[in-house]
């Protein structure tokens, strides 16, 4: 999901075969989607004639925003003599090329797009093998789509501990954080013991495109090779040693790179900024964004929040890195008028004042210059000369995803569904009710975790076994391989909807039951899944609850990851629970995204 922008159309082809291959993991690992939406961008309608042409864009989430601005400026404008107004719906580049692959349902995907503008050209690449051979036809025309942003990958790190390992003066490659990760001695070895082990955020490279470049650059210094890498060189013992000796320092991993940057932020709000991760891998426009106090590099929330008290330096891998272009892509479904308003708007898009916007929030140009915001003082290089290195081939990436899934940190995971009787309530359009949804969702996820994965499974409403409101349906322990897939999804498929929702008392439960469970070589976590609000009056409150969650520096902590199921469900509430753990909420208000948001859960293990 790489692309250099420096790289040889020869070298672009290899992407369409590397497709192909993440095709192939992507089976084998079962993901049903790729991430979370990110919604709609209000972009007002400025055409008032009957005759006016709304050019429909799907764009990555974290240049929506920027994209959308842009948008909202140019609309009102006249293409062949029509009024065109742009609109603009964000959209993870996963999960839009999902959609694009099932032939786009409006009812659910929302308004369908003329124009697709991925985080990296590698997802076109990816749809065009998706739908090889499919009853749908082709839906991007042939060629390299042209870029309208770039933005390396980067190892973005607390300043002090930069400047602990010799930062910026000395280069710094994922062999100096393999060799930190693996050291007893921790930060000790540097003169500070205060900082604990080295803990890297990273996200899931079958999802994430940073967390793929991250795997690869990693790959690339562990064998030690300046061009394409070889399935020998990766069977080699010392490689996978290395590669392992990285992802043991994971924090957790994630299907985008927004949760670690919050966490920190909110870290960094009370002081705790060094605490919490020693490093993570973004790209850097986020760097630029999280040092400017905004990392979700909305344009629109520009100056509400103060820059960090510890800001972040960007290390670009001195054993190399990949590069992110992001493409603009007109689908083949598109009329002739807006083929023309796409390619007008394309231009407006790479002009002088729309690169601007892009560069005022931490973008490199379409052509790949550093833009006026990737400055030293934003943690940035900007002349810095990058050691760019492009995809491996098509089997060796192959290799690489089945490799990393042998080698990435174990999971240690207890599952806590509510089975409250709102569950029971139906889902309009489905057939079905919502905890029909949510199993179905939980089932589907099973095939993430490995055999030596630990996961457990509670259920939870009111008073299930005398005064307690949780029921214990499987011990947490290994999945060990099919027959424990069955069982845990026999287990699942038994729920049944009764009682109330005894939410704090039920979380409280899960977490001190995980912390006495505690594994110091895995991810420890707690996913709690309700639709409803705390309905247990004679239980702990809010405020004791969360005063019980006590927040935890260190990759060895327990975390909770909430999702918010159905309309009714306290989004603000579970957000507020999972982040005083530094775990992460999620929003599944509409019951039918319960399948993609469940995936997207499942990929922080």
């Amino acid at each position: 999901m790489v692309v250099n922008p420096q790289q040889s159309r020869g070298g672009r082809k290899v992407l369409a075969f590397v497709a192909a291959a993440v095709v192939a993991i992507g089976l084998i690992i079962g993901l049903r989607a790729l991430t979370s939406d990110s919604g709609e961008e209000a972009v007002e309608a400025k055409c008032t004639t009957g005759d006016a042409v709304k050019l429909q864009v799907s764009s990555s989430p974290e240049k929506a925003g920027v994209v959308a601005e842009i948008a909202k400026g140019y609309s009102g404008r006249t293409v062949a003599g029509r009024c065109v107004d742009v609109l603009v719906q964000s959209k993870s580049s996963g999960t839009a090329m999902q959609a694009l692959s099932r032939g786009w349902n409006e009812a659910v995907d929302g308004p369908r797009p003329d124009v697709w503008t991925p985080a990296a050209s590698g997802w076109v690449n990816l749809l065009r093998q998706n739908l090889t051979g499919s009853d749908h036809p082709a839906l991007v025309p042939e060629g390299e789509p042209e870029s309208v942003a770039n933005a390396p990958l980067v190892v973005a790190m607390p300043k002090p501990m930069a400047e602990a390992l010799g930062w910026p003066g000395k280069g710094i490659g994922w062999k100096d954080l393999a060799a930190l990760a693996t050291d007893p001695q921790g930060w000790a070895k540097y003169g500070h013991p205060e900082w604990g082990k080295f803990r890297l955020g990273k996200t899931n490279p079958n999802i994430s495109t940073s967390g793929l470049n991250a795997t690869i650059g990693a790959y690339y210094a562990a064998t030690g090779t300046s061009s394409d890498l070889t399935a020998n060189a990766l069977a080699k013992p010392e490689a996978r040693t290395f590669v392992q000796n990285v992802e043991q320092a994971i924090v957790h991993y994630g299907d985008n790179t927004l949760t670690f940057l919050t966490n920190l932020q909110k870290a960094d709000d009370r002081g705790a900024a060094m605490s919490y991760i020693s490093a993570v891998t973004v790209e850097e426009n986020s760097l630029v964004g999280y040092n400017q106090g905004n990392p979700t590099n909305d344009p629109a929330k520009r100056g509400q929040h103060a820059p960090p008290k510890v800001p972040l330096a960007g290390i670009y891998p001195s054993d190399g890195t990949l590069n992110s272009d992001h493409p603009f892509t007109v689908l083949n479904w598109t009329d002739d008028i807006r083929k023309q308003v796409a390619a007008d708007f394309l231009a407006h898009l790479r002009g002088a004042e729309a690169q601007q916007k892009f560069s005022d929030i931490g973008f490199r140009t379409f052509d790949g210059k550093p833009g006026s915001q990737t400055t030293k003082e934003n943690g940035a290089e900007p002349d810095s000369k990058l050691n760019l290195i492009r995809p491996p081939s098509p089997p060796v990436l192959t290799e690489v995803l089945k490799s990393w899934k042998d080698l990435r940190k174990k999971a240690n995971v207890l599952l806590v569904v509510d089975v409250s009787g709102s569950m029971g309530d139906g889902v309009s359009g489905t057939g079905k009710n919502k905890m029909d949804l949510a199993k179905q969702a939980a089932v589907a996820s099973l095939p993430q975790f490995s055999d030596a994965d630990k996961v457990g499974l509670w259920m939870f409403s009111t008073k299930l076994d005398g005064d307690k409101d949780y029921v214990e349906l499987r011990p947490v322990s290994p999945i060990g391989g099919e027959p424990g897939r069955q069982e845990l999804a026999s287990r699942l498929n038994g729920l049944t909807p009764q009682n109330g929702t005894g939410l704090y008392d039920s979380s409280l439960a899960a977490y001190q039951f995980m912390k006495q469970r505690l594994d110091p070589n895995a991810i420890n976590a707690v996913v709690v899944l309700t639709d409803g609000r705390n309905e247990d009056p004679g239980g702990i409150d809010l405020p004791n609850l969360v005063g019980q969650l006590r927040t935890e520096g260190g990759g060895e902590a327990v975390r909770l990851f909430t999702i918010a199921y159905g309309s009714d469900a306290d989004l603000n509430v579970l957000k507020e629970i999972a982040e005083t753990t530094q775990g992460v909420g999620y929003d599944s208000s509409k019951p039918d995204s319960i399948d993609q948001v469940f995936t997207a859960v499942i990929s922080n293990f």
